[in-house]
């Protein structure tokens, strides 16, 4: 099975230029725990609920001030469309992430999560793995 057969097309983004609170705002209308950032269109990093965390509010910084830039994680980790549904468990596994953008010709076109893969009864025995290999080292904030 395709990566392009499950993975979530109804997408936010945002920017990196953008606040941190809009990221925020962005997580909550979409009731998602992560976000691509996108610049032109291409994928320069994801932010998710835990950077602003960690990132940003538990040290005391601004989320209205503080730019996505200051607490995404850069250079993410991506799929491509056509790749196997094994093969992106695999990397997200060994890559200690729950969500892979997926890139098409430098565009995000799409996201895969560990619940994508696992809704699909072919599937839930390499999602389960890939999600016990992400919580047993406790990664996986993606």
């Amino acid at each position: 099975m395709k990566v392009k057969e499950i993975m979530s097309k109804d997408l936010a983004s945002i920017r990196s230029e953008d606040s941190v609170e809009n990221a925020a705002r962005l997580m909550k209308e979409y009731n998602v725990g992560s976000v691509p950032v996108c610049n032109n269109s291409q994928v320069v990093g994801i932010v998710t609920d835990r950077d602003i965390t960690l990132r940003a509010t538990a040290r005391g910084q601004s989320a209205v001030s503080n730019k996505v830039s200051d607490v995404m994680s850069s250079n993410p980790v991506v799929g491509d469309p056509e790749m196997d549904v094994n093969e992106a468990a695999g990397i997200m596994s060994e890559k200690q992430i729950r969500r892979l953008p997926i890139v098409e010709n430098n565009r995000l076109v799409g996201i895969v999560s560990l619940g994508d893969i696992s809704t699909e009864p072919s599937q839930q025995r390499t999602a389960g793995e890939a999600l016990k290999n992400i919580s047993d080292s406790g990664f996986g904030s993606m």
